[in-house]
């Protein structure tokens, strides 16, 4: 396969998340290893031009000192990293240019910036753009500063952004973070900021950059990096059809960019279309999203939309049809009270409820609850302090959860942070298994259900579901719907956090308990198909993403 086939047929492969600047990489390193374009033995071969390059730097450069030490400089050709073509060389950044990193006036000046020339800083360098928008310095600053001729390379060496490449178009000096290149002979620029760009120097400037947490490449390790230099013509050659390919990679990604907000546009389409119908409308709008969704899903966001979608039908009485031979709501919550201690108040509770305050119309038989009124409601404990003195573990068997093993838990809570010996167990309570966790600090609403007896501090609330109801399966997954509104309540602080007295005013739709058999049963099933489709769409990216690998390795060997 050619690099020309690959590029002509690149839209098969494109569906990779990350086809695009793969693509972008792979022109760039092809263009670097003289693969492509053609290379012509009529072509002056490059070593001419180092002639002319040094040339050129000695009449530039005044000083006999810094002359006699930035002689030309040819690598060992054994320390090439590919084969390299015909009539080009291997030299270092300092061959072919004046090095400089940048200078910050002192910032205690204020007659030192204005608006005589552009200060250059990494956020500046952008795409093939260099903002010029941003605080310039006077006349005055240029002397506490470094002057970077226009049609300069420049590249950030130090941090975050390190190895972000620009050519400046206009004179401009820059702050410490950035090293420059002003090449000898100017019509060279463009390829050198090829170079620069390529896998193979940016994989360079890693590698010298150092292991601490701030990568740095000093001017003094970075200029003597190496590039491999084609003939001039083959050099402007390579610079045209890099600036063709990366126009075409401009039209790939506006393509790929409206083809995936299409989909996203009929998906929230067809979602939207869901929810808002009625009855039997709904149901068939639902069968034909979950039958078509394979072919729109795009992202994983659209499965996720799909699942909040589905719970939100369920709690809604619009994921199955009612049976009007079902029990209604009301008879269900009698048999509790009645089962149930006074201490739940319920109606107290019930009493309190306004119609204003209904989020939504429910079905016929259905009926708006609270929590307190389903079952026991209330919170964690963990009474020591601190509460993670090594007295209270030592030795443990208990097992404690945290709010990060509830936000982890995806609905079944499998995991636990720690275990109270008897000490820590005598200032806590175990809460059963089945137990609905809700958390109110730090990860605000998460919830999942204990798969095993557990302890858990105040920052969680447990709900023990009334004994006619199998399971707290429903009221999970009515959490999840309900979870953005709560989060609503709580302050706006650095640790957020609601109390128990806003879970308790949480309006809960209870259906017939026979329907919500059959809603938590369709809910289960639905999920299972998204579960389903997303492991498609992973299985899918992966296989594109492999694909796309060794079609560009293919092209590279």
């Amino acid at each position: 396969m050619t690099p020309n086939t690959l590029i002509e047929h690149f839209n098969r492969i494109s569906e990779s998340p990350d086809s695009i600047p793969r693509l972008r990489r792979f022109i760039l390193d092809l263009a670097v290893r003289g693969k492509l374009v053609e290379q012509d033995p009529n072509d002056e071969p490059a070593s001419e031009l180092l002639k002319r390059i040094q040339k050129e730097k000695m009449r530039l450069v005044k000083d006999v000192k810094t002359s006699k030490n930035q002689t030309l400089q040819i690598t060992n050709l054994s320390d090439v990293p590919f084969n390299m073509p015909y009539q080009w060389e291997y030299i270092r950044l300092i061959s072919i240019g004046k090095t400089q990193t940048g200078t910050t006036p002192p910032s205690n000046s204020p007659e030192l910036f204005g608006d005589y020339i552009p200060f250059v800083k990494p956020a500046d360098l952008n795409g093939n753009m260099i903002n010029y928008s941003g605080d310039g310095i006077s006349e005055e600053g240029i002397k506490y500063s470094r002057l970077v001729q226009k049609n300069s390379v420049m590249m950030v060496c130090i941090g975050s952004s390190i190895g972000k490449v620009n050519i400046n178009y206009r004179d401009v000096c820059c702050n410490q973070q950035i090293n420059t290149l002003t090449p000898y002979i100017g019509n060279i620029t463009n390829y050198i900021a090829i170079s620069l760009k390529s896998t193979y120097f940016q994989n360079l400037v890693i590698a010298n950059a150092g292991m601490g947490t701030l990568p740095i490449l000093s001017k003094g390790k970075w200029e003597t990096l190496p590039i491999l230099l084609p003939p001039l013509q083959e050099q402007h050659r390579i610079v045209a059809k890099v600036d063709e390919l990366m126009a075409l990679c401009d039209q790939l990604e506006t393509a790929k960019n409206e083809r995936e907000s299409r989909r996203n546009k009929l998906v929230a389409s067809s979602l939207n279309r869901i929810v808002n119908s009625e009855g039997e409308e709904s149901r068939d709008a639902a069968q034909f999203h979950l039958n078509y969704l394979p072919k729109l899903t795009a992202n994983k966001d659209h499965i996720k939309q799909l699942r909040q979608s589905i719970l939100n039908l369920a709690v809604r009485g619009k994921l199955v049809e009612q049976d009007p031979n079902d029990e209604p709501a009301s008879e269900l919550l009698n048999r509790i009270q009645n089962k149930c201690s006074s201490s739940l108040k319920t109606k107290e509770v019930k009493n309190s409820i306004k119609y204003s305050q209904i989020p939504f119309n429910l079905p016929s038989g259905w009926l708006w609850s609270r929590f307190q009124e389903l079952g026991i409601f209330g919170r964690g404990k963990s009474k020591h302090r601190p509460r993670n003195d090594v007295i209270l573990f030592d030795g443990g068997s208990h097992l404690v959860i945290q709010t990060g093993d509830v936000a982890r838990s995806q609905g079944e809570i499998k995991t636990y942070t720690n275990k109270y010996n008897d000490i820590g167990l005598a200032q806590s309570k175990i809460w059963p298994a089945g137990t609905l966790c809700i958390t109110i600090a730090a990860n605000i609403a998460d919830s999942g259900i204990l798969s095993f007896e557990a302890c858990f501090p105040d920052s969680v609330v447990g709900f023990i579901p009334a004994t006619i109801f199998e399971n707290a399966r429903y009221f999970e997954y009515f959490m999840r719907t309900a979870k953005s509104n709560i989060l609503d309540f709580a302050p706006a602080t650095a640790q957020k956090n609601i109390n128990l007295e806003i879970l308790n005013a949480v309006l809960i739709p209870l259906p017939p308990l026979a329907e919500q058999h059959r809603i938590v049963a369709k809910v289960d099933e639905l999920m299972a198909i998204c579960d389903k489709l997303e492991s498609q769409l992973t299985t899918s990216e992966s296989d594109s993403r492999r694909l796309c690998e060794a079609v560009l390795r293919d092209v590279l060997n």
